[in-house]
């Protein structure tokens, strides 16, 4: 029995707001897959009621098969740089 890969979900954290738009509009440009929905949202990290710092999540949900005919068979290699 073959595993088909249909959906990723990725989550990144960005500084910028002009950043997630970068991220998203790469994603949507990758000819690998098909991003199906994307979301950002704004964080506040906040000491003694104030905002001290502020951070952007962006989710990426990306699609490599058709669920219902999946055709190719992914192999997804993640490489960590400290």
């Amino acid at each position: 029995m073959a595993k088909y890969l249909i959906d990723v979900v990725e989550t990144y954290r960005v500084d910028q707001e002009f950043e997630t738009e970068s991220l998203i509009d790469t994603a949507k440009q990758a000819p690998n897959y098909e991003l199906v929905k994307h979301a950002c949202e704004k964080k506040e990290v906040k000491q003694k009621g104030e905002v001290v710092d502020e951070y952007f999540v962006v989710k990426l949900v990306k699609r490599f098969n058709n669920p219902k005919e999946p055709t190719d068979i992914i192999h997804i290699d993640y490489e960590v740089q400290g």
